[in-house]
């Protein structure tokens, strides 16, 4: 990162480079198809129609060079320290079979415990079963949220519904279609300590309790990198889950955070699920920049930020299964690269990440595409589609909505001349495609990891420190000081008067 940045300034050549058309430049590289295409684990990745030219590709990688991604890149998978503001290795990689062998041998035993507990739950051992509430706030509900909602349709198995607010519309629309006599708890906070996570959990058993059952806590399970502050809430110790304190919230699907989502899916979806990050692994850690699709890929992100200023990136997923992706990379990217100082804490001096946003096609096309095509500033778009489906409707709502979705990429590129100014669309606007062949736990896993490499390649030639998150403790702990009347009287005037008009 920029401790490791050597002499000199290779940004200048990025930034004076003169972009040149999009539809000129298919004229320029009649290979350029082919070399912005990449081929891994089931997904075609698709960079033709951004304005990576030759010689943009040829200057990020210098600046690849300057900032020792590669360097960086090995520290990750050797487990050494990674999070520099925290002093620790980051070990998500480890979770699917990858880099130091001590971590990756702690992470198999702790699978091997995982799948022991669903064993012992599929042979009642916590008696009737037919549900789970998982509790969990950011990471620790987001990723497991995705994986379920993504892969778990028509299942006949678990029903888990995902509670993560501590607004009490919340836990009640979650509890409403679970039996408390045979739903089971899982409780998953890093630390053990998260306030929102403990309320739910605290409620969750008097939800229990209310409904006769005699011991709350014995159908509770615990998932964290703090197991000693599980037992002190009264967890018992053979019903508590581990993981490594070196992997992040929100990269710690894969642990045993995903446990709801190995109960439900069933655990050979899980080792897929697995099996997929790993080969995107793979291909991150071995690949050339080049044709390595994370960092081709923040080369694009770091273009678009950096020398055109744009502000926002959106992420469209054409496919209603994926309808909860985006909001799983606002908080990926956005809590992992919205920082403002270098990994050396000194301020950064340029952007950081844009603000992630999308939604799900067609709904979009009729909601903020006006925008993207005749709106006054430039947004990237990602297209994320799925070639094969598997829903019981003629394949002609599948043909359709994959046109649209490439009818709309080649729109933003296009555009359209008019003497009609109001229908005049400059075109010339920058997309990429990710077009999996089939939506299944691999390519699923592959993706995830992708865009986990693809954050830690942009903090790298950022120099920012992508597994901190301090931006994020401030709020939460003011509203602890708001909770206590006798430490009010340090907060504005606005705030205090807030507090008196809700009558708290």
């Amino acid at each position: 990162m920029s401790e490791r940045a050597k002499s000199g300034d290779p940004w200048a050549k990025i930034e004076g480079h003169e972009l040149v058309p999009l539809g000129d430049l298919f004229v320029a590289e009649p290979d350029r198809l082919s070399r912005l295409s990449l081929d891994i684990a089931g997904i075609h990745f698709e960079w033709s129609k951004t304005h990576l030219d030759a010689a943009l590709i040829d200057a990020f990688d210098n600046l690849a060079e300057a900032q020792d991604l590669a360097g960086a890149r090995n520290e990750l998978f050797a487990g050494t320290i990674a999070n520099v503001s925290e002093g620790r290795a980051a070990t998500h990689v480890a979770e699917r079979g990858q880099g130091d062998p001590a971590h990756v041998a702690q992470a198999a035993g702790r699978h091997q415990r995982m799948r022991s507990l669903i064993d012992a739950i599929e042979g009642g051992a916590f008696g009737e079963v037919h549900s789970v509430l998982h509790i969990g706030i950011g990471g620790s509900a987001l990723g497991p949220e995705l994986l379920l909602d993504s892969l778990g349709r028509n299942l006949g198995g678990y029903g888990v519904s995902v509670l993560s607010n501590i607004d009490g519309q919340a836990f009640d629309d979650a509890v409403d279609p679970l039996d408390p006599e045979t739903a089971l708890i899982v409780a998953v906070s890093k630390t053990f300590t998260t306030s929102e996570t403990l309320l739910n959990l605290e409620s969750a058993l008097k939800w229990l309790k209310d409904a006769g059952i005699d011991d709350p806590y014995g159908r509770v399970i615990a998932i964290t990198a703090n197991p000693d502050e599980a037992l002190r809430f009264g967890i018992d110790e053979t019903r508590i889950l581990p993981f490594d304190e070196g992997v992040g919230g929100r990269y710690s699907l894969w642990s045993a955070v995903g446990f709801s989502a190995a109960l439900a899916l069933g655990w050979q979806a899980f080792e897929e699920l697995l099996e997929g990050a790993a080969e995107m692994d793979r291909h991150f850690r071995l690949a050339p920049p080049a044709a390595n699709a994370p960092i081709l890929a923040a080369f694009a992100d770091l273009l678009y930020r950096q020398k055109l200023g744009c502000q926002s990136r959106a992420v469209f997923a054409y496919d209603e299964r994926l309808r909860l992706l985006s909001s799983y990379l606002q908080q990926l990217e956005m809590e992992s690269n919205g920082k403002s100082v270098s990994e050396n804490g000194k301020p950064l001096g340029r952007p950081s990440a844009p603000v992630t946003w999308g939604g799900v096609g067609t709904d979009a096309q009729h909601a903020v595409f006006q925008l993207l095509h005749q709106g006054s500033d430039t947004i990237p778009v990602e297209f994320i589609a799925v070639t094969e489906h598997e829903d019981g409707q003629d394949p002609a709502h599948h043909r359709a909505l994959l046109l649209n979705a490439f009818a709309q990429g080649a729109a933003l590129m296009a555009g359209e001349q008019s003497d009609d100014p109001y229908r005049a669309c400059p075109g010339n606007r920058p997309s990429a495609t990710i077009l999996l062949d089939r939506l299944d736990p691999r390519t699923l896993g592959a993706l995830i990891a992708f865009y986990e490499h693809r954050v830690f390649a942009n903090a790298v030639l950022l120099g920012i420190d992508p597994f901190d998150q301090f931006g994020v403790e401030l709020g939460k702990r003011l509203a602890r000081q708001l909770g206590e009347p006798e430490s009010r009287d340090g907060f504005d005037a606005s705030t205090r008067a807030l507090i008196e008009r809700a009558g708290l």
